[in-house]
């Protein structure tokens, strides 16, 4: 009897697998449930054509396979052509110059960066001394919320003070 109901009412099975697997990739947009959604197709497929269970599931499987190992990696390729190299967040102020604005202190002190933000900073290499106001500085590194900066060439200007 459960036999029979799966063969008859399979169809449903696979729709609804094939609903849960897309909507799924909804939410994680890296096409590995769309591939296996579109393996769910065949195997619906193949129970419209009269093919027993069995061959329902291994036509579904190993098009799912066939689709992520074959397809899967160059539509990812494909996605990710073209897309927007700027960095973002954090990486885009590695790099990005700044000066000192409130004098080094056991090589901490604060640095207002080319982008107008203001952040913590602490020198790369605490041995080079302590920083003035007006210095300029680049980015290194940034560690939770501090910037690390390195002195940015010859540009200690003497340490003017107001």
């Amino acid at each position: 009897m459960t036999g029979e109901f799966l063969v008859t009412w399979a169809w449903v099975l696979w729709l609804a697998l094939i609903l849960v697997f897309v909507i799924i990739e909804v939410f994680t947009l890296d096409f590995t449930f769309l591939m296996l959604a579109a393996g769910s197709v065949g195997g619906l497929v193949a129970g419209f054509l009269a093919a027993p269970l069995w061959a329902q599931i291994v036509v579904a499987g190993v098009l799912a396979l066939l689709l992520l190992f074959l397809v899967r990696p160059p539509l990812l390729r494909a996605f990710h052509k073209g897309g927007d190299p700027t960095p973002t967040n954090v990486d885009a102020l590695l790099g990005l110059t700044g000066t000192v604005v409130k004098d080094f202190v056991d090589a901490r002190g604060q640095v207002k960066l080319a982008n107008g933000d203001t952040w913590t900073s602490r020198l790369a290499d605490e041995s080079a001394g302590d920083l003035a106001e007006g210095d300029r500085v680049v980015v290194t590194a940034i560690e939770g919320a501090t910037a690390v900066v390195a002195l940015a060439g010859a540009s200690r200007t003497g340490g003017k003070k107001k």
